[in-house]
């Protein structure tokens, strides 16, 4: 993709891949900002509008593998194009939604295709000269950050000088980058068809999960979350005997049978899931608790972001074994801080502290857990396996934010702190397994 030795090169197409992935991370931490101002204007509970982080995680999942398969058989410009058009598409529909569930369902579109975009940059990412691979990940693991950093300041203040809607729709933006990634995607699809059965299997159990995690919050009656849960058990169940049956179905068993693969993907899930939970419950700590402002929350969080942005950069060039290492001490530093937030006191700060490590958490995963499985995928499952690894990551992030909804009814948000340090808890333990495992 950039000629070895040519350090130019390797920084711009890190820029061109950072561009295009980058505004995937406003789509949870900048709306996560606004959502006090979307419950207000919509008059929804605090519960109900976790619905905008769920969705979007659902859909940017389900987008991301979807999507990164279709990158395997059309090639990534096809997917640029689809994923284009599910950014607008999302995008207007957000923009005018005059209830929430329209705004949910705008999410829903609006996230698959920011989950194409993501699923074009990191297989392009994988395709990168292993010669060049760590100035590429280095520079795009900074740049990443940088989106991370800036992403709830930037909610913040469109929320607060334009519109919260407008910064519903802020992915849109990953558009901008499509003209200049197009030289990149040169690598033909395969031309194979796609599982069309399996991508529908996958995208049922996943959104029977997050639903049934949430089917208090929803007040579903208990036929139905017996319906749900029976739908749920079978799809799960014939999606796995599809897996035994269909190796090279939409779910690879290559992929999925890899045990450091498997480690990747649930250190990275609960990293995610973390980010999420707290970029859920931290904004409305902060406005409901203190009369903090959208502003004053986004100027807040944009310091740790920004160490985030450092520390990711210092990652980049490390052995896998040394990025695993600060990944997992960063993680366990964001679960000891989400405890001590939710037993220290009622002050803002600890809550912020806590948030700012999440976010450094989530910037070091881009850059060792995407770099780390990127390398080691053949060419041909690059696409379904870094697809499945995002599906993966989001949906631990979906689940985060069901978790965090369903629990801030029943403990508070302070009490939900507590129980959601569990999932960077857990990252922080994988990721010293896969460290050694790796060895």
């Amino acid at each position: 993709m950039s000629a070895p030795g040519a350090p130019s090169g390797a920084l711009s197409t890190a820029l061109r891949l950072g561009g295009l992935f980058g505004p995937v991370v406003f789509g949870v931490t900048a709306a996560a900002v606004a959502l006090p101002r979307v419950a207000a204007a919509l008059h929804a509970t605090p519960a109900q509008v976790a619905w905008v982080l769920t969705a979007h995680a659902l859909a940017l999942g389900v987008g991301t593998a979807v999507l990164g398969r279709l990158t395997d058989s059309l090639g990534a410009r096809v997917t640029l194009t689809v994923a284009s058009s599910a950014l607008v598409v999302g995008a207007v529909v957000c923009a005018t939604a005059p209830t929430l569930a329209v705004l949910v369902a705008g999410r829903l579109v609006l996230a698959a295709g920011s989950g194409g975009m993501a699923a074009v940059a990191v297989a392009l990412l994988a395709g990168v000269d292993p010669a060049d691979r760590p100035r590429v990940l280095a520079g795009y693991g900074t740049l990443m950050a940088v989106f991370a950093a800036a992403a709830t300041l930037v909610g913040g203040v469109v929320t607060t000088w334009m519109s919260w809607r407008f910064a519903m729709v802020l992915p849109v933006l990953s558009i901008l980058a499509v003209p200049f990634c197009l030289p990149l995607a040169v690598r033909p699809g395969s031309r194979r068809p796609i599982d069309v059965t399996g991508a529908v299997l996958l995208t049922v159990t996943v959104s029977g999960l997050l639903v049934l995690i949430q089917s208090g919050t929803l007040g579903l009656a208990v036929p139905v979350v017996v319906a749900l849960a029976v739908v749920f058990v079978l799809a799960a169940g014939w999606l796995a005997r599809r897996v035994a049956r269909r190796p090279g179905g939409f779910v690879p068993r290559q992929v999925v049978g890899d045990v450091p693969w498997l480690l990747a993907a649930a250190v990275g899930a609960g990293v995610f899931g973390g980010l999420f939970a707290v970029m859920y419950v931290v904004p409305q700590i902060l406005s409901r608790s203190h009369g903090w402002s959208v502003l004053a929350v986004g100027v807040a969080l944009l310091p740790g972001a920004a160490f985030g942005a450092v520390l990711s950069r210092r990652v980049g060039p490390l052995a896998v074994r040394h990025g695993y290492l600060v990944l997992a001490v960063t993680a366990l530093a964001s679960a000891i801080a989400l405890a001590g937030a939710a037993t220290v006191g009622d002050g803002p700060w600890p809550p912020v502290v806590a948030a700012s490590l999440c976010l450094a958490a989530f910037a070091v995963t881009q850059v060792v857990v995407t770099g780390d499985v990127s390398a080691r995928l053949p060419p041909a499952l690059r696409g379904a396996g870094m697809g499945l690894l995002n599906l993966a990551f989001f949906v631990g992030g979906g689940v985060g934010s069901a978790v965090a909804g369903t629990l801030a009814q029943t403990v508070g948000l302070s009490g939900t702190l507590a129980v959601v340090a569990l999932f960077p808890l857990l990252a922080a333990w994988l990721s010293r397994k896969y460290r050694f495992f790796r060895q």
